[in-house]
C-alpha cells in the first residue's frame, strides 16, 4: 500500500513525541491564558476610557497581525532588538499566549455584558455585595456562556501551533516532513501517508474538543 514505512523503525514514536511538543505549547500557552484573558476581561467591563483604548488596541492588533508574523517577531525581532535569545518553543508559547489571552479577554467581556442587568439589582436587593453578586450570581452565568467558545479557542491554538515548524520547533508536523524526506526514494507515495497520519493525529485532538463544544452550547440553549 506505500504505507509501510510508519511502522519501520521508530516512525510512530517519532511522531507521537513531536504531536508531544504541539500538546506541551497548547496546553501551556492556554494555561497562561487564563489568568491574563480573565483579566482582560474583566477589565473591558470598567468604565474607564483610557483603559477601554488600551486594551481595544491590543486586541485589535493581535487579530489583524497573523500569527505567523508575531511568531517571527518574538523568534527573531526579539533576538536583534532586544538581544533575547528565545527558543523557539518558549517564542511560540508568548505568541500563542498574547494570542489566547486577547481573544479569551473578549469572549470574557462579552459573557459578562451579557447578564442583564436585572440580576445585579435582584442581588443587591437581597443583601448581596458587590464582590458576592459578582463571584455568586454573575460569574457562574457568565462561564456557563464562556465555556463553549473557550472550548473552541482552545482548538484554534492547537491547530495554529503547525506554524511553530518555521521558526525551527521540532512539532508533530516538522516530524513528518523530516520522515517524508527520509524515505522519499524508498517510498515516492510516503507524503500522503504522512500527511493523512497527520490529519488522524489532529483529528484525535479536536474532534473530541469539537464535540465537547457543541455539548455545552446545546446544555446551555435547554
Amino acid at each position: 500500500m506505500g504505507a509501510e514505512f510508519l511502522l519501520q523503525g521508530a516512525t510512530i514514536k517519532r511522531l507521537l513525541v513531536g504531536l508531544g511538543v504541539t500538546l506541551r505549547i497548547s496546553l501551556v500557552s492556554v494555561a497562561l491564558s487564563i489568568p491574563f484573558g480573565v483579566l482582560m476581561g474583566v477589565l473591558f467591563t470598567r468604565k474607564n476610557r483610557m483603559l477601554q483604548v488600551v486594551l481595544r488596541a491590543y486586541l485589535n492588533f493581535i487579530r489583524v497581525m497573523p500569527q505567523l508574523v508575531l511568531l517571527y517577531v518574538v523568534f527573531f525581532g526579539s533576538a536583534t532588538t532586544l538581544g533575547l535569545n528565545f527558543s523557539g518553543e518558549v517564542a511560540s508559547i508568548i505568541v500563542f499566549t498574547l494570542w489566547g489571552a486577547a481573544e479569551l479577554g473578549d469572549l470574557v467581556r462579552a459573557a459578562l455584558e451579557s447578564i442583564p442587568r436585572s440580576q445585579y439589582d435582584s442581588s443587591y436587593v437581597l443583601g448581596l455585595t458587590q464582590r458576592q453578586t459578582f463571584l455568586r450570581v454573575i460569574l457562574p452565568q457568565a462561564l456557563s456562556r464562556l465555556l463553549p467558545p473557550s472550548v473552541n479557542l482552545v482548538t484554534r491554538i492547537v491547530k495554529t501551533t503547525s506554524l511553530c515548524m518555521l521558526i525551527g520547533v521540532v512539532e508533530v508536523v516538522r516530524v513528518g516532513q523530516q520522515i517524508i524526506d527520509y524515505y522519499r526514494f524508498d517510498y515516492p507515495q510516503g507524503a500522503l501517508w504522512t500527511y493523512a497520519t497527520l490529519a488522524l493525529l489532529y483529528f484525535c485532538i479536536c474532534w473530541p474538543l469539537s464535540m465537547l463544544s457543541k455539548w455545552l452550547e446545546g446544555r446551555n440553549t435547554r
